[in-house]
């Protein structure tokens, strides 16, 4: 395998300098000093590989996004064969986010949301060191609970992520 693939193959392994390549803030060299590259002792070749493959990268744009945003107090995370797990917001492995069964707050989007939204708000929380006690998506509704005291944040940080999903 060439140093270019390689490198191609590593990138993809950390998806936060694929997005750092296409939005043209990468420091190539310690990119190189960083990666693990099967096959390069070169930091230079890397760093080359590096930025060829960015110029090859679509620019990083943001999508418009029109989701709707909202709250919803007072759900819990349930076995889903509790009789209160009538009706979940989020059923996955034996496990329920039923309304009126908790403290926590979920907070829900809908519209045009997708695993890519869905990584972007995670992505998010994170960076707000918000903990998610559940997070997914189907079908055009995206679903994030986390404690009561954290749902005004998450709220905002959910809106912002959708304002900056990568196009």
């Amino acid at each position: 395998m060439s140093t270019a693939a390689a490198t191609r193959d590593a990138v993809r392994e950390q998806p936060f300098l694929l997005l750092s390549l296409r939005a043209g803030v990468l420091n190539y060299t310690a990119a190189a000093e960083f990666l693990d590259v099967e096959g390069a002792d070169d930091t230079d070749a890397v760093a080359t590989a590096l930025r060829r493959f960015a110029d090859e990268l679509p620019d990083f744009e943001t999508a418009d996004n029109d989701a709707r945003v909202r709250m919803e107090s007072g759900v819990g995370v349930v076995d889903s064969g509790n009789e209160e797990a009538t009706d979940p917001l989020l059923s996955l492995g034996g496990v329920a986010v039923s309304p009126d069964a908790g403290s926590m707050t979920a907070v829900v989007a809908t519209g045009e949301v997708g695993t890519t939204v869905l990584g972007a708000v995670c992505a998010r929380l994170d960076a707000e060191a918000i903990d998610a006690a559940a997070a997914a998506v189907a079908e055009g509704t995206l679903l994030v609970v986390v404690d009561r005291r954290e749902g005004v944040a998450a709220l905002r940080a959910v809106e912002d992520a959708l304002a900056r999903v990568p196009a």
